[in-house]
């Protein structure tokens, strides 16, 4: 039975999509079955991987509002072990859609149970923002994983999504877990990155990944080629720390 990381933080460009695409094709690399479920309209982890978003005819969108099966929508990637259900730019309207649905909050955790057991680990990239689809994507996850940029507003806006999550954990999904917070965009030579590391770790101790994501251009340039680091260059320090984390997970959830 696989297991399900939703990705996520309200505030944008702290590394997510960046975060899911690497990780997942770590853990492929590492043996893994990986599905990554692209909810975000911004479609960006589905470009990063290759899809040319334009000319799809089912994605996520329409599982979701239409009841498609996800088996349709999945595409395998250029990593072998790797696939992802990918997104479209119409996901913005599925919010309103699903106002009327009985259970809304539930539906992406309905879609999913029915391809669980085919992954060992299915990892969604949420979209920057607390709307419906997020709430659909942590209450679908048994555990969460933070990106924390190291920046000075890092910390701004993390009691907010603890506070959904707390939310969704008393009223949706009791057994939702946080996986984890983790440091990107690290720079050891800058001081205020190293205050931010601190003060991270001091709020939330071992919830720390040990694991920390550094700044690094290889991992920025990347995606413009639609390829996770390790395809795109595997001996960068991108590509290193990736591998690190992805390890790390794997030691934590398959003790």
């Amino acid at each position: 039975m696989g297991k399900i990381i939703a990705l996520a933080n309200q505030k944008g460009g702290v590394g997510k999509t960046t975060t899911t695409i690497n990780l997942a094709a770590s853990l492929a690399a590492l043996d893994k079955k990986v599905l990554v479920v692209d909810a975000d309209p911004q479609a960006n982890a589905s470009s990063g991987l290759s899809i040319n978003v334009k000319e799809l005819k089912k994605t996520i969108y329409e599982c979701i509002v239409n009841d498609v099966d996800p088996v349709e929508a999945i595409l395998s990637t250029e990593v072998p072990n790797l696939s992802i259900l990918p997104s479209h730019i119409d996901l913005v309207g599925a919010e309103i859609e699903m106002l009327n649905f009985l259970d809304r909050e539930k539906v992406l955790r309905a879609l999913l149970g029915k391809i669980k057991n085919k992954y060992d680990y299915i990892l969604i990239d949420c979209s920057p923002s607390l709307g419906l689809i997020t709430v659909n994507s942590l209450t679908a996850a048994d555990s969460v994983i933070i990106p924390v940029q190291c920046e000075y507003f890092a910390l701004e806006g993390i009691s907010k999504l603890l506070n959904t999550i707390k939310i969704i954990k008393s009223k949706l999904n009791p057994a939702l877990e946080i996986e984890g917070f983790l440091l990107t965009m690290y720079d050891s030579r800058l001081r205020l990155a190293n205050q931010v590391y601190e003060e991270v770790k001091k709020h939330f101790g071992e919830m720390v990944f040990t694991t920390v994501i550094q700044r690094n251009i290889k991992l920025s340039e990347a995606p413009s080629y639609g390829q996770p680091v390790l395809l795109y260059d595997p001996d960068s320090k991108g590509s290193y720390h990736h591998m690190q984390l992805a390890q790390e997970l794997i030691e934590k959830n398959e003790k």
